[in-house]
């Protein structure tokens, strides 16, 4: 299993933004707590400790208690069904990442996510002996954006689940999921890796009456023997733990001041926004429904439906029915921080952006702020696609060029003849620099001529470079179609592997073997992307 790393910020696929935070920039130091660096998880037990409340046992015991009503009819190994009763410990804590519902998982990320947080816990168990930590996958099931979820893509095909209904997509009912089984059937062909696929299909969406449920099934049935604990927080008595924060931001709109104000800061620093909070960061979730709540002279409704509410009727439905109200993209992180003992939001670019933004919140609420942790990266090559990248002579770093860049790097370098004229074009400024000596020296009206002269040489020799590298490209076809082709393999659409290609590509060929290899493989805090030949 060869693997290499390469710098996230030379794969020119990631923001300088989250380089700069991943270099540690001190002008970043205060959006965030803690760096994940494995030495600095004692202060924050420490810390999540000296701010858990007297009554923070039982918020515990309802934890595992819905969990465990969650996992009552769901295979469960030893070690998921451990990790559950010991959360009632004072001295566990989770590590958690967080996805959306995604059709069979989604892109590969959805995997990397889930390993990094297993792999995680095993390291901190080596590290702090005395403490247990365990891996949480947080279900995004009051998510309402279908269309980010509906599909997956399949070597180069768009597999799509098609429905009409509307609200949050953990209530979605599986019909329809049938059709999408029968065309999974035919690309996924014959094979045992392929029968093994169908069934995860089969069990975890044609025999689960909702998509949280099916997704529960799946992710338990991917990672469930390495002890990963999956929570669907869309929960009465979850929700019941968390009314004094509701409570505070529809009453004082806690959010929109802490994080309006962060922005002003971040966009200081050139950062482009993830997300604007509203007044009100939090949505209202009844029948088919998920829509934000507002407040206009003292009367609170729900956008585009008659519900309305004085504050006082709000307040006391909130303390009745709290699993009707649902923290949007701002409110979400501090639900989990204040349900969870947690030490670590593990993401990617995007959401570390946006957890950036939140920690003046974390403060208002007086809710410790988690330390924040860039998910693994990886590009997974076969034996085969490593041989050929050797036969080609790509680099790995190669790969992550551009089109247009990887292209005339490969010509430049399989080419027989020089097409590379910067050393002509330096040779041909350095004469220009004695012409501008002599117009110095004798008329200085004819310093704009040499000028226009020197623009209009240098300006040929690189057309001829151009001209000379067409016609390379033109004579060197096959061996650059044969570099692109690859290329295009190992990053579809010209995007990394890992944001594109579903998991069953992989499967189909690897079988079971493929999640233990990755797990291998990802070094959390490592802070380099992964090239991982799997052979």
């Amino acid at each position: 299993m060869p693997t290499d790393y390469i710098p996230f910020r030379e794969t020119n696929y990631f923001s300088d933004f989250i380089c700069n935070y991943l270099d540690q920039k001190p002008e970043l130091n205060d959006f965030y707590n803690r760096f994940p660096l494995l030495e600095n998880f004692e202060a924050q037990i420490e810390e999540k400790q000296s701010n858990i409340d007297d009554h923070f046992a039982e918020n515990r015991q309802v934890l595992v208690n819905t969990l465990t009503s969650q996992y009552e009819n769901i295979e469960t190994s030893d070690e998921t069904a451990e990790n559950i009763q010991s959360l009632a410990s004072k001295n566990t804590f989770t590590i958690t990442t967080g996805h959306q519902l995604n059709l069979f998982t989604g892109p590969l990320y959805f995997l990397y996510k889930i390993i990094s947080t297993i792999n995680l816990t095993k390291q901190l168990k080596e590290t702090y002996p005395k403490y247990n930590f365990v891996p949480v996958y947080w279900m995004a099931s009051e998510d309402h954006d279908f269309e980010e979820i509906n599909y997956f893509n399949f070597k180069g095909k768009k597999i799509q689940w098609n429905s009409e209904q509307t609200g949050a997509v953990g209530h979605f009912e599986t019909k329809g999921l049938d059709e999408v089984f029968e065309v999974i059937s035919l690309e996924f062909g014959a094979g045992k890796n392929a029968e093994q696929l169908k069934t995860w299909f089969k069990e975890g969406y044609l025999n689960h009456n909702n998509l949280a449920d099916g997704t529960r099934y799946l992710a338990n049935a991917l990672f469930g023997e390495h002890g990963l604990v999956i929570l669907d927080a869309d929960d009465s008595e979850l929700k019941r733990l968390f009314i004094p924060q509701m409570q505070k931001e529809m009453l004082e709109q806690t959010a929109f001041k802490t994080v309006s104000e962060t922005n002003k800061k971040l966009e200081d620093l050139e950062l482009k926004i993830q997300v604007n909070p509203r007044e009100i960061n939090l949505f209202y979730i009844k029948e088919g429904v998920r829509e934000r709540i507002i407040e206009s002279d003292g009367v609170y409704s729900v956008l585009d439906t008659d519900l309305t509410w004085s504050e006082s009727e709000l307040l006391e439905h909130l303390d009745e029915e709290p699993e009707r109200f649902s923290p949007n993209v701002i409110m979400r992180p501090l639900y989990q921080e204040v349900i969870l003992p947690n030490l670590c939001y593990i993401g990617g670019g995007g959401e570390m952006i946006y957890w950036l933004q939140l920690k003046s919140n974390f403060e208002a609420q007086k809710v410790t702020f988690p330390m924040l942790l860039l998910r693994n990266s990886a590009l997974v090559t076969s034996k085969k696609q490593a041989e050929k990248l050797e036969n080609l002579n790509i680099s790995n770093k190669d790969l992550f060029l551009d089109r247009h860049s990887f292209i005339n790097k490969k010509v430049r370098k399989i080419s027989n003849i020089d097409i590379d004229f910067s050393e002509q074009i330096q040779h041909l400024e350095s004469q220009f620099k004695g012409l501008y000596d002599l117009a110095d020296q004798t008329d200085k009206s004819f310093v704009g001529a040499v000028k226009s002269q020197e623009v209009k040489q240098i300006k040929g020799l690189k057309q001829l470079e151009k001209r000379l590298l067409l016609a390379q490209k033109r004579k060197l076809a096959d061996q650059i179609e044969r570099c692109t082709e690859l290329q295009e393999q190992l990053f579809p659409g010209q995007s990394l592997q890992e944001r594109n290609t579903n998991f069953s590509e992989l499967y189909l060929e690897y079988g079971n073997e493929l999640i233990p290899e990755i797990l291998k493989a990802l070094e959390p805090l490592k802070g380099e992307f992964l090239i991982l030949n799997l052979e």
